[in-house]
């Protein structure tokens, strides 16, 4: 469909509301949909809960859009159903919780180390605080790197950038993602171990030692994996 008779179509439907030919519209540009949702995908929640929201959002822009503002639709669409995607993953995210054992332990990690550093002016050491808690070491490193499943606003690297950040913004069009097709062809060069870390870690939330349990190693193991990893990303990243 041409952008001429997209716009014939558009006033029509502004004009008689008539839904038969908001659908030809909605099935038109349905790939817009697609491809966002496709871009989003792999981040923790399922393809097909994205095309939904992304479908539910296109629907809606075709119901508001006015051809006669000078906009094309593709222009208009990719924005709204780019931030609609990012808003279910940030709600979605606060939907999860950490387990009630390791947000306590964690809470109580964060008091033993700034009371520490009160007395001592210096970090408490894990092992130190592990002492201090009367906890094993391996609980404490938990409790320290647990993170709720990874929304767009985690980071993706080491207190760094975020992951929306490495996803188009609100300006571009939808067929540019360079930054984040860049990341994903960097994480596609790593070994097979190392993938399963960063699915582990940064996709599904995993802690250290959960990783490492599910991987058959050591949570140091995961530990020195995952900052190899991250190394590895930054030096591609910013070639």
């Amino acid at each position: 469909m041409t952008n001429e008779k997209a716009a014939e179509l558009f006033r029509e439907y502004r004009r008689t509301g008539d839904i038969k030919i908001r659908n030809e519209l909605v099935e038109n540009y349905m790939y817009v949909a697609e491809i966002l949702a496709k871009k989003f995908a792999g981040r923790g929640v399922e393809y097909d809960d994205l095309l939904q929201v992304a479908s539910e959002a296109l629907i809606s822009g075709v119901e508001k859009f006015d051809p006669d503002l000078g906009n094309q639709f593709t222009t208009y669409i990719t924005p709204t159903i780019t931030g609609i995607i990012r808003n279910y993953f940030r709600d979605y995210s606060r939907s999860v919780r950490l387990p009630r054992r390791v947000y306590a332990l964690s809470a109580k990690v964060k008091s033993a180390v700034n009371d520490y550093y009160k007395d001592h002016g210096v970090k408490p050491t894990v092992k130190q605080i592990a002492e201090i808690l009367g906890e094993d070491e391996e609980s404490i490193i938990e409790a320290m790197e647990s993170k709720a499943p990874v929304s767009l606003d985690a980071p993706v690297k080491e207190g760094d950038a975020m992951l929306y950040e490495v996803i188009a913004d609100d300006n571009s069009s939808f067929e540019k993602f360079e930054d984040a097709d860049a990341l994903r062809t960097e994480i596609a060069k790593l070994d097979p171990t190392e993938q399963k870390v960063v699915k582990l870690r940064f996709i599904q939330g995993k802690s250290q030692s959960e990783a490492g349990k599910i991987l058959g190693v050591s949570q140091m193991f995961v530990s020195r994996a995952e900052r190899k990893i991250i190394a590895k990303l930054k030096e591609a990243l910013l070639k």
